[in-house]
């Protein structure tokens, strides 16, 4: 797969994981990898971007004597989402076409 391709997939794959609650960096990995492979050291600049894009926030907890750094989806986050779902629609009628199952009439 194109590398720049994936790394939007990527991005819309930890949002969506985020969407459905709040996580830290492990547990993100683990949910992606079920879907398309991620390793931590992909994960953590994916995390950084779109943290600076105001995609996701962070806070930290305390679990089990340790300090864990949590990632929130911010609305704008949501908002990616759907504009990656939007587009996907069109990606769609490209791909049917391209692959020349486009009907006629």
């Amino acid at each position: 797969m194109d590398v720049q391709r994936k790394k939007g997939l990527l991005d819309v794959c930890v949002l969506a994981v985020l969407r459905r609650q709040p996580s830290y960096g492990y547990q993100i990995v683990r949910d992606v990898s079920t879907c398309i492979a991620v390793s931590e050291s992909t994960l953590y600049p994916i995390l950084r971007r779109l943290e600076a894009g105001g995609l996701v926030t962070t806070y930290t907890q305390e679990h089990n004597g340790r300090v864990r750094k949590y990632y929130r989806i911010t609305d704008a986050g949501t908002a990616r989402i759907a504009g990656f779902l939007d587009e996907w629609e069109e990606v769609k009628r490209i791909y049917v076409f391209i692959k020349g199952e486009e009907t006629h009439g």
